[in-house]
């Protein structure tokens, strides 16, 4: 059996007369190419990513040439390719197939185990799967409890985004979040009873709701809950949620919090909703995102700027939507097309087509309101028409705008081109690489010198590492929610419990340097 621990580059502690310490990684979730170029157009100037843009990132999964946001997220935190869904775990091979399945230690992980701060900011929820990818460890992207239960108990300092509901019991309404008809088919509360909020709080976290509470915070730990689901588009949030932070301000916040424990810190950070827009085909909701991304990331190049021990990377994980600038519109006219006909229409809009679709009433007669809030007046009949006789109003007011803007779009999913890279700071990656190399270039810049060591004392199989000590093993599937590995010699008990970062031992709790993980039928479990 071969197992897909083999890193693409090999692993050397960097040499620096600066000793390295601070890693910020960001990503802004399913952006192509030419959104960037229209971002351009329609903000006037340069965006600040264009200083620091450094080279390209393959973005294919295991299986396919079209990733999704959980193998790529998984690649980029652990080093290696995987299958479509898959969060933080890999494939064992036999014979050039798979024939089993097992975690391995995202970066984020190995730098905690080196002794660094960490923390994770996203506008998703934060059990989303590209966060998720470098916090836990799941079968699938949809294990919303899972996730969630693992980042409670993985020792994260900072984490400031959306998803109140999977730390809940019992359904639960965040008086800041967004508005109705703005999220994801994310479930209402959690389906094996435990609630993850006292958790938090029982770990020593100031949990906070709001922008004005984020602000107040001095303690080093904090735990961000700002929305049920997803924290509303920048371009929204003023008018819609406006008790939320914004993506640059929970950077900012973050970075301070943890630069004050000076124990150097790997932060990750996600401009989500890139991608949740361009799934829409909006492109009034791509471009403002990328402008709220592109804003946070004045964040970290500031700090960077001012500790030269700091290396900044940004990266979109995969394209998405296909969008350019020139459609059938423009099939003999591209060539006097000037930039205000692809400007213009967009400048009109006051909110994104999610934003303006949540204000819609049961019966549509706000419709023509709805439709110029989206910068779509004057409206002719005959699109007024279509708006009403749409089955997904969002789809067709993007639609509208995307026919007046003369823009393209190839898919409603993702897209398989090479993304673009920027980097800042010391031993920064540059030139064209694998999306499975940012774990060897961060790791080299911190000078750990194998995650591997970390992928074999981190997870070890719990029944082979029991048996070969004499216990008897079993798993306790009685309650479905909870399963539970016990490994009995004697008179000493032993239990691990899922997602937890303990054992119990005779009835006493004993802490561990990772979670227990279940997946395909078995734990991994921390040696130490």
């Amino acid at each position: 059996m071969v197992l897909l621990f083999t890193p693409i580059h090999p692993i050397h502690a960097a040499k620096s007369s600066t000793k390295p310490k601070n890693v910020i990684f960001m990503v802004m979730d399913g952006t192509n190419s030419d959104v960037l170029t229209l971002t351009r157009w329609y903000k006037g100037k340069s965006l600040a990513l264009d200083g620091i843009l450094v080279g390209g990132v393959k973005t294919y999964s295991l299986q396919s040439g079209i990733t999704d946001s959980a193998a790529a997220g998984t690649a980029m935190a652990t080093g290696f390719k995987t299958s479509v869904d898959m969060i933080g775990i890999v494939p064992q091979l036999k014979g050039g197939k798979v024939e089993a399945i097992r975690p391995a230690v995202s970066i984020l992980e190995a730098a905690k185990l080196h002794g660094l701060s960490t923390g994770i900011v996203t506008t998703s929820p934060v059990q989303h799967a590209t966060p998720a990818a470098f916090t836990a460890h799941t079968i699938s992207r949809n294990g919303y409890d899972d996730i969630a239960e693992q980042q409670v108990y993985q020792g994260l300092d900072v984490v400031l985004g959306g998803g109140m509901v999977s730390l809940l019991s019992k359904k639960n309404t965040n008086p800041y979040s967004a508005p109705k008809g703005i999220g994801s088919n994310m479930p209402s509360y959690r389906k094996d009873g435990e609630n993850l909020l006292e958790e938090i709080k029982n770990n020593g976290y100031s949990f906070v709701k709001a922008k004005s509470e984020l602000d107040a915070v001095k303690k080093t730990k904090v735990w961000g809950s700002f929305a049920d689901i997803d924290i509303a588009y920048e371009f929204d949030r003023p008018t819609l949620a406006p008790k939320q932070p914004s993506l640059a301000e929970m950077t900012k916040k973050a970075i301070h919090l943890l630069d004050k424990k000076q124990t150097g810190f790997f932060l990750f950070v996600e401009g989500s909703k890139i991608d949740w827009a361009a799934h829409k085909n909006d492109p009034v909701g791509m471009i403002s995102e990328i402008l709220s991304f592109d804003s946070a990331v004045k964040e970290p190049l500031y700090f960077a700027k001012k500790n030269p021990n700091t290396l900044l990377i940004a990266v979109t994980d995969h394209g998405n939507s296909g969008l350019t600038m020139g459609n059938h519109n423009t099939n003999k006219s591209y060539f006097k097309t000037p930039v205000h006909q692809f400007i213009d229409p967009l400048r009109k809009a006051k909110l994104t087509a999610t934003g303006a679709a949540a204000l819609l009433k049961k019966d549509r007669s706000n419709i023509k309101e709805i439709a110029k809030y989206y910068g779509l007046s004057p409206l002719p009949e005959k699109e007024l028409k279509r708006l009403k006789a749409a089955s997904n109003v969002e789809l067709e007011l993007a639609k509208q705008m995307a026919e007046r803007a003369n823009l393209g779009f190839t898919t409603l999913g993702h897209s398989g081109e090479d993304v673009f890279l920027y980097a800042y700071g010391p031993g920064k990656p540059t030139g064209l690489i694998n999306n499975t190399d940012f774990p060897s270039y961060i790791s080299k810049f911190l000078g750990i010198t194998s995650l591997d060591r970390f992928n074999q004392s981190l997870f070890v199989n719990a029944t082979d590492y029991y048996d070969k000590k004499g216990y008897k093993t079993k798993i306790d599937l009685s309650n479905p929610h909870n399963p539970l590995f016990i490994a009995q010699k004697n008179e000493e008990k032993i239990e691990y419990p899922i997602n937890k970062n303990y054992k119990i031992v005779n009835g006493k709790r004993k802490k561990l340097s990772g979670v227990n993980i279940y997946v395909n039928h078995q734990f991994w479990i921390s040696k130490k």
